[in-house]
């Protein structure tokens, strides 16, 4: 038995990765274990002690070595325990190991079975997890079916490692595109922004760094051969691949596409967009509820209003509506706000009572009626 012990500690670490001290110490605290157990009737501490160069196991007691029948034969037993679970927890290492680098990358998988509402997914020597958060509210996984996931996190538990796979995040497309078009490996073409809706659509902004390259040409390819595979895997999500531009508003037009834009305002700060569209456009730019213009608000980071032509010069009339319109006002006071740089129904609205009493011939009660008729005027 105890060369037949050397030759398995040997195989374990050239083949395993463990190294033969930790099995031997290992192999040496369990055989104390059952020493303590198994020898009766002997005074003084007990230690075991495992010889590397012929496998001997002796128990020595106040350095007096003990002789049990009994002992030698659970020895074999207790050994072949500590082999079987220092390989489990060498292997669970190496799984773990091995996932923890693939986190924020996709990996193929075989849906293997079903717990409640999580998909299990065989990966080869372990298996992942799709939690309900991180499923596609409108596929279907069949058992056997082929998926390609992405791995959100690995965890280690008592039972090993946890894998948790996702099949809802952008990040999944980001990384098939990275797969399926070289340039983007090559840092030729780069993706700079994506926004998704699982299982409905996808937009994806790309900009090349070599003017010879076509960013969105490269992500299509051939007939549509690249994006065609994508889209195969994502079982029939669309997907927009917009050309990503420094300059905003070329931007903003780019991923409000299909729709043609007719003007873009940017507010001072940057960070709201007015977007006006031809009347038949408008039901194009926002999409199948809100779902164009909500991705193309993610894709560029920025709110995004769109009005129609029509909407816009309604809008535009009452704002330079004459004050006129105002009750209780006159000509002579319409020249006094006129004076004061106020010529509009929108500026009185956009005025405070504070600023309006320092228009000659304008009182307190009269600042706060204007104003409330000018708000209603433009709400009308």
């Amino acid at each position: 038995m105890n060369g037949e012990l050397l030759s398995i500690l040997e195989h374990i670490e050239r083949d395993k990765g463990i190294k033969r001290q930790v099995l031997i110490r290992a192999i040496e605290s369990a055989l104390l274990s059952a020493a303590k157990k198994t020898i009766k009737g002997k005074k003084g501490e007990l230690s075991v002690e495992f010889d590397e160069e012929t496998g001997d196991i002796k128990v020595f007691s106040c350095d007096e070595i003990i002789e049990s029948d009994e002992f030698g034969r659970i020895a074999a037993q207790t050994a072949k325990q500590v082999i079987i679970q220092k390989i489990r927890e060498a292997e669970r290492d190496v799984i773990y190991k091995e996932f923890k680098d693939k986190v924020n990358q996709i990996v193929s998988g075989t849906v293997y079975r079903f717990e409640h509402s999580t998909v299990v997914v065989n990966l080869g020597r372990t298996e992942g997890f799709i939690p309900k958060k991180f499923q596609v509210a409108n596929e279907e996984y069949k058992q056997g079916e082929r998926l390609r996931v992405y791995i959100e996190k690995v965890e280690q538990t008592t039972k090993g490692p946890r894998i948790i796979l996702s099949r809802n995040t952008p990040q999944l497309v980001t990384r098939l595109f990275e797969l399926e078009v070289p340039e983007i490996c090559e840092k030729i073409v780069e993706i700079k922004s994506i926004a998704r809706e699982a299982g409905e659509r996808t937009k994806i902004a790309v900009y090349s760094h070599d003017e010879r390259v076509d960013s969105v040409g490269a992500c299509v390819g051939v007939r549509g051969s690249r994006v065609k595979n994508i889209v195969k895997e994502l079982q029939g999500e669309k997907i927009d691949i917009v050309r990503w531009s420094p300059d905003l508003k070329e931007y903003v037009k780019n991923a409000l596409s299909p729709a043609k834009i007719m003007d873009i305002r940017v507010n001072g700060e940057n960070s709201r967009i007015l977007l006006v569209v031809n009347d038949d456009e408008l039901s194009i730019a926002i999409g199948k509820h809100g779902q164009n213009v909500r991705l193309a608000s993610q894709l560029i980071g920025k709110e995004i209003d769109i009005k129609s032509a029509s909407e816009i010069s309604r809008m535009v009339k009452k704002e330079v509506a004459s004050l006129s319109k105002l009750n209780g006002i006159g000509a002579k006071i319409i020249k006094n706000l006129a004076a004061s740089g106020i010529k509009t129904i929108k500026q009185v609205a956009e005025s405070s009572v504070k600023e309006l009493i320092q228009v000659p011939g304008i009182g307190k009660k009269t600042a706060e009626k204007i104003i409330e008729q000018a708000k209603e005027v433009l709400k009308d």
